[in-house]
């Protein structure tokens, strides 16, 4: 599936999906986002770039929030991911969603982490029979992947921090990938 380009080709947009919205200085960190990719050629879309209405709360602020990232994905040339381990051992799960979005669409995604292990070495685990088991029995991916294989088979993973994805999807773009 292709997606319309909305961004001038000089100038391709990227939402900056991850948990980064939670942090204490998010709308400080989504500015440094933005800069980093006008630095590499890009249009930086932040989901805090949205301002909701006054007076929503609850449920409706929720479901304003979800449609105005919508919209934004929607209006995205890409996506880069933050996908650094969040409340535990897995990326933030509205994060997740969002690259499966934009996958589902045919947007190009880029995840960045700092996590280059495998699963079986981030999360503990033991050998029951043939497979590896965590500590509710469920079994642990043995693959050498770092993320689950939905997201590490459908997406370019890049081992680093924002400004290396941007590094990466910029030379991906110009055709030096490497």
């Amino acid at each position: 599936m292709t997606h319309a380009t909305h961004a001038s080709p000089a100038n391709p947009s990227v939402y900056l999906a991850g948990f980064d919205v939670f942090r204490p200085d998010a709308i400080e960190h989504g500015q440094h986002l933005k800069r980093l990719c006008g630095r590499y050629g890009f249009e930086g879309l932040y989901p805090l770039d949205n301002a909701a209405p006054a007076g929503l709360a609850g449920r409706a602020l929720a479901r304003w929030i979800f449609e105005a990232n919508i919209q934004l994905l929607r209006r995205a040339d890409f996506v880069m991911a933050n996908l650094n381990p969040f409340r535990g051992a897995e990326p933030d799960s509205g994060t997740v969603f969002e690259v499966g979005f934009a996958v589902a669409r045919g947007t190009p995604v880029w995840v960045y982490t700092d996590v280059a292990a495998p699963l079986t070495a981030q999360i503990p685990c033991v050998r029951q029979g043939s497979r590896l088991a965590d500590a509710q029995g469920y079994t642990v991916e043995d693959f050498g992947l770092n993320l689950n294989l939905m997201i590490a088979c459908s997406v370019e993973v890049v081992i680093g921090d924002a400004e290396a994805c941007l590094r990466r999807m910029a030379a991906d773009r110009d055709g030096q990938a490497g």
